[in-house]
């Protein structure tokens, strides 16, 4: 069954999607997972509490990511994939590249080995990037309270995260879709749905 993720800078409004979808695809028959990263385990969400809480140079911040993303593998991607069910994840690998490469600056050639090491040829089927602008992904962050580590970076950091976010779309355009969120609710799952149907929902 197909592996999906769903990316984008903080702000972008992806998680208020994840939801909806799982319970799209279970209106149609499928038996979803809805996961997440950091996190989606037991230890993965003790990895997620001192990855936006505790500050840390760059490459614990890659490595721990990554540790976070072996032990999300091995316990719930494989396994429901295995079993035949959708897999729903906010966030996987290309955040690690959009993230602690773009972001933070860490050579892709680092994180490739990692990839390689810790996925074995795994990726989603299909990655929703969501795309927007901004200012306005500024706002809803700071409407929302108390930010973690990553929220609180400035502009530039997210600039470059968008950066890479849109040079992988434009790379691998067959599994990264933009996502434009400079619309409707409406409009936005229209396209969603349409793209769901195109890798068998």
């Amino acid at each position: 069954m197909p592996f999906v993720s769903l990316e984008g800078v903080d702000g972008a409004g992806k998680s208020t999607h994840v939801g909806w979808m799982a319970d799209w695809l279970r209106a149609r028959g499928h038996a979803v997972v809805e996961t997440r990263e950091p996190g989606g385990t037991p230890l993965g969400e003790s990895l997620r509490d001192l990855l936006l809480g505790q500050a840390m140079c760059p490459d614990t911040e890659l490595l721990l990511m990554f540790a976070a993303r072996a032990e999300h593998i091995h316990q719930v991607i494989r396994p429901a994939l295995a079993r035949g069910e959708w897999l729903l994840s906010d966030r996987f690998t290309d955040a690690s590249y959009a993230y602690q490469c773009g972001g933070r600056g860490i050579p892709a050639e680092r994180l490739h080995v990692l990839e390689q090491w810790v996925q074995h040829g795994l990726q989603p089927d299909i990655t929703f990037v969501f795309d927007v602008d901004l200012a306005i992904a500024r706002q809803r962050l700071a409407a929302h309270g108390a930010a973690d580590r990553f929220e609180q970076e400035d502009g530039a950091f997210f600039s470059r995260v968008q950066h890479v976010y849109r040079q992988r779309a434009a790379a691998e355009p067959a599994r990264v879709r933009l996502v434009n969120t400079d619309r409707t609710l409406d409009q936005i799952r229209a396209d969603l749905v349409g793209m769901l149907l195109e890798i068998g929902a």
